[in-house]
């Protein structure tokens, strides 16, 4: 029987992922770069399958001549700015208001730290709304996405077993992540993840398109 939502935050409540990647690219280009879209995407919710650095790229492509610490802050900067003024991501509120109704309990788990997620969901007026949020400080250094610690932590702090969750993921990290904590993963790939050809136990294009009731269904059936 299901008992809590759990969602991922960046990407998925928050589209943070599509404004960082693009100003990259911008800085880049200004530099006649172009920025390596692949090995980026491979970072995203959680530094598992790559460590790449954006920042330290360029530096070492411009042969020093671009500054990492400027270049950082001004990526920052500008994709803040872009994000400051995005929208909560389609579906997101519809399943969070069911889940409430039906006397279900719902996380938010992220490789971000607190600082990151909880002031955006303060600002957009949603902190409240979760049971917990779970973040990276809340796990061992080096233990976000793609490793399960993160989602394994939530089911604890939730108190229920692992097939009585559901996680809602949008990267290759975090589909992982809940796989082997054992959840059943709805993924919603966004404009840059689809390219990474994201699979989850359940796969939509947006969270708009979830009933509750239906996947409560498709939860006691796997």
């Amino acid at each position: 029987m299901l008992k809590a939502l759990i969602f991922d935050f960046d990407g998925l409540i928050l589209d943070t992922e599509t404004p960082e990647v693009t100003v990259w690219q911008n800085i880049y280009k200004e530099y006649g770069f172009e920025l390596p879209v692949e090995e980026w995407a491979k970072t995203v919710g959680g530094y598992g399958i790559s460590t790449f650095n954006a920042a330290e790229h360029l530096a070492l492509l411009s042969g020093g001549k671009v500054d990492s610490v400027s270049s950082n802050l001004r990526y920052r900067r500008e994709s803040d700015a872009i994000i400051h003024a995005s929208s909560i991501l389609p579906g997101v509120m519809d399943l969070i208001h069911s889940a409430k109704s039906n006397s279900l309990k719902v996380a938010i788990g992220s490789s971000s730290p607190h600082s990151w997620v909880d002031s955006h969901t303060q600002r957009l007026g949603i902190y409240d709304l979760f049971d917990f949020i779970i973040c990276q400080d809340d796990v061992e250094k080096g233990k976000t996405k793609p490793h399960p610690d993160i989602y394994l932590k939530a089911l604890d702090k939730l108190q229920v077993k692992a097939n009585e969750a559901v996680v809602f993921e949008d990267s290759p990290n975090g589909v992982l992540a809940s796989r082997r904590a054992g959840i059943f993963v709805v993924a919603v790939p966004n404009g840059l993840t689809s390219q990474m050809n994201v699979q989850g136990d359940l796969t939509v294009s947006s969270l708009a398109e979830i009933n509750l009731q239906d996947l409560m269904a498709k939860v006691s059936h796997a």
